[in-house]
């Protein structure tokens, strides 16, 4: 059994945060430390440590993130200027919660390579 992440605390409404849109499987609130005008975070309710420990079962979750992340993007008015999802994993990848979630980013230009 995995521990309790800040994130799955927040899902569970321990913790609070600006929740911005939920299913049954996933929810999205707003990050507390943006990197962009828009910075949510998209995270499953089931605690999946990081991508790349995703199992094949978990497929059809891996792509409820990206819909839910989709559906953000438009309700937020992304989707006329263009946003970008960001999924992080390990420290050189710039993880920092262990609990796999999707950046949803947007709100301004931006720039490529990301650094």
């Amino acid at each position: 059994m995995t521990s309790d992440t800040l994130f799955s605390k927040i899902a569970k409404r321990e913790i609070p945060a600006d929740i911005v849109h939920e299913t049954d499987r996933a929810l999205a609130f707003r990050d507390i430390a943006p990197q962009a005008p828009v910075h949510v975070l998209v995270v499953p309710k089931t605690i999946i440590p990081r991508i790349a420990e995703a199992s094949p079962e978990q497929a059809e979750l891996l792509g409820h993130l990206l819909l839910v992340a989709r559906d953000v993007a438009a309700k937020l008015g992304l989707d006329a200027t263009g946003y970008r999802l960001v999924i992080n994993n390990g420290s050189d990848g710039g993880e920092t919660v262990p609990h796999l979630h999707v950046h949803l980013l947007g709100g301004r230009p931006l720039a490529w390579p990301p650094g």
